[in-house]
């Protein structure tokens, strides 16, 4: 019987990455998001709404009867510091970032609890450990994701349950572009050269990739990584060292 995955908001950018990897790895693994993939077993679902998560989810383990990992993936970023930040747009980061992340994590609990066995693992950003600015809501919701790490993996580590949030600095993905399109549209930016300063801005002089994080995933979903729950395992090319 193959291992079961799910993963949140795997439609595009690491959330594809990572059900690809899995996939690759022998999983069956489920993608809960709002736009279709090929990739994966699709479920129109909503992660910000904790009824549809629930649902998705209790739909998944009646079929399969199991669930040996959860891939916390789905989110959004928003650049705006506290005063730009009204309560409506705080509420929309909150609950896709961390209300989804926390609806899908109380779903699989259980299961896990009666394996006695079970990975749930958070892309939360370099920015659970830093700050940067225009950054409010977002960041305060990846620190979110870093202590429900912490927490899960101290109440269920008595049911080998691992909990565990990558931390992610700047990754090439389609939302990566999009943010610097609109950032050379308002300011008359060169793209390539914002592209390229972005990338010096890493000590190893690159960005990362989507596939770069997935294999993180699958490592820390693997046996290889039995010993390691509760941490925040960055892959950044060195930007928080600094």
């Amino acid at each position: 019987m193959n291992k079961v995955c799910i993963v949140t908001g795997g439609s595009s950018g690491i959330g594809y990455a990572i059900v690809g990897k899995f996939i690759a790895a022998g999983y069956r693994v489920f993608n809960l998001d709002l736009h279709a993939s090929p990739l994966g077993e699709f479920i129109d679902c909503d992660i910000a709404n904790v009824d549809q998560v629930r649902l998705a989810i209790s739909e998944i383990i009646n079929t399969c009867s199991r669930v040996d990992v959860l891939i916390s993936n789905a989110g959004i970023h928003v650049s705006a510091n506290i005063e730009a930040t009204d309560e409506s747009l705080l509420d929309k980061v909150f609950a896709i970032n961390v209300k989804g992340a926390y609806a899908c994590t109380q779903s699989v609990l259980a299961t896990m609890q009666q394996q006695n066995s079970g990975c749930i693992i958070y892309i939360a950003s370099d920015q659970a450990i830093i700050a940067k600015t225009n950054s409010f809501a977002y960041n305060l919701s990846k620190h979110a994701l870093a202590s429900m790490a912490k927490t899960t993996a101290l109440d269920y580590a008595k049911f080998n349950i691992r909990a565990n949030a990558i931390c992610p600095g700047t990754i090439e993905t389609a939302l990566y572009h999009q943010a610097i399109d609109k950032y050379c549209a308002s300011s008359g930016a060169n793209k390539q050269q914002v592209h390229q300063q972005e990338a010096l801005l890493q000590p190893l002089g690159r960005l990362g990739q989507p596939e770069e994080v997935a294999e993180y995933a699958l490592f820390l979903a693997s046996d290889k990584a039995s010993f390691i729950t509760g941490s925040l395992p960055v892959i950044d090319g060195g930007y928080t060292a600094q």
